[in-house]
């Protein structure tokens, strides 16, 4: 059986951050996306989920344009990493490593849903 690793969003840039890394830029940002639905009373719930990024520079994206309030559909693999804090237990963080990152207008593209 082969194996899947892909992972798809679209949604609204929160914060975002540049650096340089072993003389590469890599970009790490947070997106939010958000579905809504109906409790069991038929109240309208919106839920949103942060998913933390990493982008690494390639002449396709313009890191300079990934700022909050973006609108991005990001493709790419889900990665997990372990780090030790000084001040606690060792932690692991989940993200999504990008190939894709296109700028969008949400309103348009979720039209066109089913």
């Amino acid at each position: 059986m082969e194996q899947l690793n892909r992972i798809e969003l679209r949604g609204i840039v929160g914060n975002a951050k540049v650096q340089n890394l072993n003389g590469r830029r890599v970009c790490n940002f947070t997106l939010a996306t958000s579905r809504a639905y109906k409790d069991k009373n038929g109240v309208a719930v919106i839920e949103t989920t942060w998913h933390s990024v990493v982008a690494w520079e390639n002449e396709s994206v313009d890191f300079s344009k990934i700022v909050k309030g973006a609108k991005l559909y990001v493709s790419g693999r889900l990665s997990s990493r372990k780090y030790s804090p000084q001040d606690g237990p060792e932690r692991v963080i989940f993200e999504v490593v990008a190939n894709r990152v296109v700028f969008v207008d949400i309103e348009e593209s979720l039209s066109c849903e089913l």
